[in-house]
């Protein structure tokens, strides 16, 4: 069949257009197999050839729009990802600082010292001007306490439901 005298011009297009070995096969096979179940297939070579080079091109584009399409809807689906993630961070952030809000002041001093500008306890205890193991006790009661303050959550109930 004429198609086989054309294959080694076939292969080395559609390897110019495609990115790797693989695709420029597949590209190849997709044309022939069209080829092959064309009802209107021109059987010169002279008009067989430009025909079967469009076919390649036209697979190629297809598939170029395909995966950019594909691309694009995965990149939006990620940034959707993102920005609910970060939106649910953002809302977790709201929650622990107003609930760190309602604490009481010498625990809101410790967690902000120790937590929020990350000192070290020896630099808090000097700063609040009590012992290291102090502070080191405050920080675990505050902790536990805005714990349990979110668990209860904005209405002060405990978030266990069983009775």
């Amino acid at each position: 069949m004429t198609i086989e005298v054309l294959l080694p011009e076939l292969r080395a297009y559609a390897m110019s257009l495609a990115k790797n070995r693989h695709d420029s096969e597949d590209l190849v096979q997709d044309a022939v197999e069209r080829a092959l179940r064309s009802d209107n297939c021109p059987t010169p070579v002279k008009e067989l050839r430009p025909w079967l080079f469009r076919i390649i091109r036209n697979l190629h584009v297809d598939e170029t729009r395909k995966n950019r399409v594909r691309t694009e809807y995965s990149n939006a689906q990620s940034r959707l990802s993102i920005d609910l993630t970060q939106s649910q961070d953002h809302a977790d952030g709201v929650a622990v600082r107003m609930t760190f809000a309602t604490l009481p002041a010498p625990m809101r001093e410790v967690l902000f010292l120790v937590d929020v500008m990350g000192m070290k306890y020896a630099e808090a205890a000097e700063i609040m001007d009590v012992p290291h193991g102090t502070v080191m006790s405050r920080v675990s009661r505050a902790r536990r306490a805005l714990i349990k303050a979110m668990e209860a959550g904005p209405d002060g109930a405990d978030g266990d439901t069983k009775r």
